[in-house]
């Protein structure tokens, strides 16, 4: 997914915008990609749970080992396998960078995180898979700031970025706070889970 094409095509696919730009798209053509798009046949379970298994995988831009292991995890946590698992995917870096809106995508939340630009609890984190807890500080690193990706989101260019109530978001320092664990009303990812669950419970 290094274009915004394939991205409009996998968005439309799964039926989740998955950028800005496959959100105006869709808004256009909302049904699936190809010339049988308009045509919906009915899904079998085992293709129902695997559109959701992608839909779940592509909105936070990883990769299958990836979200194997958070499944894995999450099914050794205490609590509902589901929940856990969307909820370990939400407190990975690159969200919570995403979620404070510091970055407009996941995509390039994942690119500020790798190209080393953000701190936690001031130290630099390059992982865009480290997972925070409560209590942790997420800064842009105090050189990286005068960037202008940065100037636009202490701005508030990306507008569209609801901040989350578990996250603290001081937008003139470029700050953000993790108050607590997100419960799943707090997370606005399109999934049902519990299909994802059916889907690596075969």
């Amino acid at each position: 997914m290094n274009n915004a094409r394939p991205k409009v095509r996998i968005s439309r696919a799964l039926g989740v915008a998955l950028t800005p730009k496959a959100a105006r798209f869709m808004d256009r053509r909302p049904y699936p990609p190809g010339m049988h798009g308009r045509k919906q046949k009915k899904a079998s379970d085992y293709a129902t749970q695997l559109r959701e298994k992608q839909r779940l995988r592509y909105q936070y831009d990883v990769s299958e080992t990836q979200l194997r292991r958070a499944y894995d995890l999450a099914k050794r946590k205490p609590g509902k396998t589901g929940q856990n698992l969307v909820q370990l995917l939400e407190t990975r870096l690159d969200a919570v960078v995403w979620r404070a809106g510091f970055a407009r995508t996941i995509y390039q939340a994942r690119q500020m995180v790798v190209h080393r630009h953000i701190v936690v609890d001031g130290r630099r984190v390059d992982r865009p898979s480290f997972r925070v807890v409560p209590g942790q500080v997420v800064e842009v690193a105090p050189r990286s700031k005068a960037k202008t990706p940065f100037i636009v989101a202490r701005e508030g260019g990306w507008s569209d970025n609801e901040i989350p109530g578990w996250l603290s978001v001081e937008r003139e320092d470029l700050t953000a706070t993790v108050n607590a664990l997100p419960v799943r009303e707090q997370i606005p990812v399109t999934c049902d889970e519990q299909l994802v669950v059916e889907y690596y419970s075969r």
